[in-house]
């Protein structure tokens, strides 16, 4: 179960917390099927779905963590592939 959605980079401010907020309803959300089969129904295949359904949950929270720790010093949230930027210039400082 692939859900990964993006967001429009072009998207003012204001309505980027509401679309984040709104990722994360949806992928919770698409997760609730594959819960009640695994846990009511014994179903393992679907365990493994929910298994990968929780990694794209934490991946979304790290990045959404990431934006929200950029916004609150000031900058503007990093670009998906800035991520790993920020945390190298990070350890570079002594």
């Amino acid at each position: 179960m692939e859900t990964n959605t993006t967001i429009d980079t072009t998207e003012n401010q204001h309505d980027a917390p509401v679309a984040r907020f709104a990722e994360l309803q949806a992928l919770v959300a698409g997760m609730a099927a594959d819960f009640e089969k695994f846990y009511r129904g014994n179903n393992k295949a679907a365990g493994t779905r929910v298994r990968n359904s929780m990694q794209e949950l934490k991946n979304l929270a790290q990045a959404i963590r990431t934006e929200v720790q950029a916004i609150k010093n000031g900058g503007k949230p990093a670009a998906a592939g800035e991520e790993g930027a920020e945390a190298a210039d990070s350890d570079d400082v002594q």
